[in-house]
């Protein structure tokens, strides 16, 4: 059985010897690559001695001081044991083990972390081999702060071990999601002679679930029967619990039939198995039977049959079982009405019980967490707070959850520091909730700060750091981290749908198929979300044939035709997007409001206005979808990009709900386009009433007044950014070499190739001059385009092309993400390349895919204002084959 956060579930030897099982075993039977020797300090006796507080408050006068470190130890005073424990060893008294083991289990109850720490110091200093008793001590203590590295260290020093060393150290490890090594150290406990009990395999088979790993857990079965424990509920309960979680639901019934003595935990276990591998009907029917048998359901009970009523979409039968629970008076838990949904039921419960202590509190709390009621959440842990009543760890990550679904930044930031003061902060649960609440807050730092801090890192640690960097756009860091990660634990899916979305947004095609691979090889390519997230960077890397083929994995999900209508809209491909959708229709798969977005995004880079305004007013006669504001952003969007300004104007004031930022922008981005400086400014100064802190819509209006050579405007916004502690991130593009992904920042000069990149560019710019097209640099002494090279491009891409050049095989095509747009002045010139180099070269920045061949581009120049005209093309042509 595994370690609890509250309380230890394994026997002390002391307290409740085992007869039959005395056995331990020396050290020379086990080796340890890590060998810790620390010299004994002499103690001298004395037969009276003053031994005197170090903060001299106190003195304690007595002729044995262990025995008042014991007292002081027995009634929960930490500070004055830990004073008194410092003084001892100031004057080089020794501390008998009692004293230490006293100690030890004080820091543990107290979770301070720091003082387990300090405590253990003074052991390692003091004791070179540890006692079985002190040793147990010291691993539960580790164990339970989370801290495997000392634990197993500790384990390595110990003289002699008994099975409740093994027990806590397999259930620390399997805790942590360390699978693998619990199982490992199992199979050490056998080979070393120590007998398992009664404790040992519900941890080892709860192990085996959770990898899952069924062929090995029929091998603990097997132990479970050789050691006599076939008979006993708890394990047998276990081994019920470990075949479902494998899938092997048949072989789990079998057990369950033929258990002689059934409690409620087993009919639970049968019950919720069958659910969570899909036979939700056989789990009533072993419900019925669960009633015929006078058992009464618990929450465990209720809440799976509501899970399974929600599977089967039954909600008749689960407003019956929530009338069954209020008819038979079940007992009135304010757990079991949060987690069906019944808040006002928890709330009458709650208010009704006097003495509420803290579990109670905390299942409020994270009752409205559950139930998307933060607000609630956040009141009811501040009544709390007034009441005097102290959280656990559970309390605080509930909390944390809430501030982090509200933005509240503050409050979490005293909740860290809470957790800090109180140790709180050593629960990996508590760590975890604070990752994933800095990343949200856009705080990725600190987020990393409280991720390095962590001990025992489990595999929601690594996803949320992963998940929070990729957030931020720290695309690159994540994929280190998940390396990283590979190192010591096993991702599932969860992990590996955002580093799949990282390798998206850098462009890694190769890293994605990697991750494709294992998820292939490891059986959870179809878990989740994970299809799509595969699905997705396909689309995004533009390999749209590969794309395909993942898509008609998943032909029935709704999200993998909209990932595909995406990357139409995306590459300004209308009228593929519409046929995709009809062929959509006719697979009998319905659309949702994010179909309808991609679909009216394609009509808008396609200047299909008549198309986007039918399927708009489809959506809601013909599909019965009210159109949210990112659908109206959509039609203004539409109307700008043709040129219909005064129509797309119109529409915002007729809009039956009021416009956000994100549709006043999408009017001044038309604005931007075909330079309507006055209804531009209309268009910011709604957006900064309701935006004032977003980077893209200062852009925006700089470009407008850039290209009309109003450079004072331009000078005021950059201004007002600087004052609001606004900038625009620095130019960045990757391009991936040889399965491997390289950055480039603008004016990066400190590449290793860096003179070999700008001889390559220097060439191209000559041959420009010399058919008598002009180059980058004589083009930017246009004072517009400059500028607004220098502000919103930063020409990285430049580089990221000369590099796929240089370092891969002529006609190999070059693919390069960016994280800005793409200027007039690199536009052009990577036109230029593709027609001298004879090579495919793709660039996507923040607007669109650019497929550069044979001197073309395949967005027909659209957004690029005094480009030269097919003619020129064809001119510009002729002259590069002479």
């Amino acid at each position: 059985m595994a370690v609890s956060a509250n309380a230890s579930q394994f026997p002390h030897p002391q307290n409740l010897p085992n007869p039959q099982f005395p056995k331990t075993h020396n050290l020379q039977t086990l080796s340890f690559s890590t060998n810790l020797q620390t010299p004994y300090l002499s103690s001298r006796k004395t037969h009276e001695i003053t031994v005197c507080s170090t903060s001299s408050v106190a003195i304690t006068t007595s002729q044995n001081p262990n025995f008042d470190l014991n007292e002081l130890c027995r009634h929960g005073n930490l500070e004055k044991a830990l004073k008194l424990l410092d003084s001892m060893h100031e004057l080089q008294v020794k501390v008998d083990e009692d004293s230490y083991v006293a100690l030890v289990r004080l820091c543990e109850w107290k979770r301070t972390h720091e003082d387990g720490a300090r405590v253990y110091r003074y052991i390692s200093n003091s004791m070179t081999l540890l006692s079985v008793r002190l040793g147990n001590a010291l691993l539960s203590m580790f164990v339970r702060f989370g801290n495997l590295v000392d634990a197993w260290y500790v384990f390595g020093r110990m003289g002699e071990r008994d099975v409740f060393s093994w027990n806590v150290l397999v259930g620390g490890y399997a805790k942590a999601g360390f699978f693998d090594e619990a199982l490992s150290l199992y199979h050490r406990m056998l080979w070393v002679g120590i007998v398992p009990d009664v404790y040992t395999f519900p941890c080892v088979l709860r192990t085996c679930g959770g990898v899952p790993d069924l062929a090995r857990g029929r091998e603990v079965h097997v132990h479970v029967i050789r050691f006599g424990f076939e008979s006993d509920v708890d394990i047998v309960n276990a081994l019920i619990t470990m075949y479902v979680k494998c899938g092997a639901v048949g072989s789990a019934r079998v057990l369950f039939d033929r258990m002689p003595r059934r409690d409620r935990i087993s009919w639970n276990a049968m019950i919720s198995g069958y659910f969570e591998n899909g036979e939700c009907l056989e789990g009533l029917r072993l419900f019925l039977k669960m009633r015929e048998f006078s058992v009464d359901p618990d929450l465990m009970t209720v809440t799976s049959l509501l899970s399974a009523c929600e599977v089967l979409g039954d909600g008749k039968l689960g407003r019956e079982i929530h009338g069954y629970v209020m008819k038979t008076e079940m007992v009135e838990d304010v757990s079991m009405y949060s987690v069906v949904g019944h808040l006002g039921e928890a709330e009458k419960v709650f208010c009704r019980m006097e003495d509420k202590d803290v579990v109670l509190w905390t299942s409020m709390i994270s009752g409205y967490v559950n139930n998307a009621l933060p607000e609630k959440a956040v009141e009811t842990y501040k009544v709390m707070e007034q009441e005097g009543i102290m959280p656990d760890e559970i309390t605080i990550a509930s909390v944390i959850s809430a501030c982090t679904c509200l933005g509240n930044l503050d409050l979490g930031i005293t909740l860290h520091e809470l957790a800090d003061r109180t140790g709180l902060i050593s629960y990996v649960i508590v760590a975890n909730t604070l990752i994933d609440m800095y990343s949200k807050c856009k705080c990725i730092d600190k987020a990393l700060e409280v991720f390095h801090q962590i001990p025992a890192k489990n595999v929601i640690s690594w996803t949320s750091i992963i998940l929070g960097l990729r957030t931020n756009n720290r695309c690159f860091e994540a994929l280190i981290f998940f390396r990283q990660m590979k190192l010591g634990l096993k991702p599932n899916s969860i992990t590996l749908v955002p580093v799949l979305s990282a390798c998206a947004r850098i462009g890694a095609l190769m890293c994605g198929k990697e991750i494709h691979a294992h998820a292939l090889r490891t059986g959870v390519a179809f878990d989740g979300f994970l299809p799509n997230a595969v699905l997705d960077m396909y689309v995004r890397c533009g390999r749209m044939g590969s794309a395909w083929n993942q898509f008609n994995h998943n032909k029935n999900d709704v999200t993998a035709w909209n990932i595909i209508l995406t990357g139409y809209a995306h590459r300004g491909k209308g009228r593929n997007a519409i046929e995709l959708f009809h062929t959509m229709a006719e697979s009998r798969v319905d659309p949702d409001e994010i179909t309808f977005m991609a679909l009216l995004c394609a009509c808008s880079r396609s200047c299909m206005v008549s198309e986007g305004l039918e399927y708009f007013i489809s959506m809601k006669l013909n599909y019965g979808i009210v159109p949210n504001l990112k659908h109206y952003a959509c039609i203004v969007d539409l109307l700008g990009r043709a040129g219909k300004l005064a129509d797309a104007h119109e529409f915002i004031q007729k809009m039956p709900i009021n416009p956000d930022a994100a549709i006043w922008g999408a009017l001044l981005n038309a604005c931007v386009i075909h330079r309507q400086v006055e209804l531009g400014e209309l268009a910011t100064q709604k957006i900064f009433e309701l935006d004032a802190h977003s980077v893209g819509y200062y852009i925006l209006i700089c470009n407008l007044y850039a290209d009309i050579g109003m450079w004072e405007e331009v000078a005021r916004v950059r201004n007002m950014m600087r004052e609001r502690g606004l900038a625009v991130d620095p130019g960045c593009s990757w391009v991936e070499v040889k399965g491997k992904v390289h950055a480039f920042l603008s004016g990066d000069n400190f590449h290793p190739q860096i003179e070999e990149l700008n001889a390559v560019l220097e060439g191209f710019y000559e041959k420009m001059r010399s058919v008598a097209l002009t180059e980058p640099e004589s083009r930017l002494k246009d004072e517009v385009e400059a500028s607004k090279a220098e502000i919103f491009c930063g020409h990285s891409e430049r580089l990221a092309v000369a590099f796929g050049l240089i370092n891969t095989a002529p006609g190999t095509p070059i693919w390069v993400t960016k994280n800005l747009y793409m200027c007039q002045s690199c536009h052009s010139t990577v036109k230029f390349i593709s027609k001298v180099v004879r090579r495919e070269i793709c660039v996507r920045d923040t607007e669109k895919f650019h497929h550069f061949k044979d001197g073309f581009c395949t967005c027909a120049d659209e957004g690029y204002w005094g480009k030269p005209d097919n003619g020129e093309a064809i001119q510009m042509s002729s002259r590069i084959q002479t």
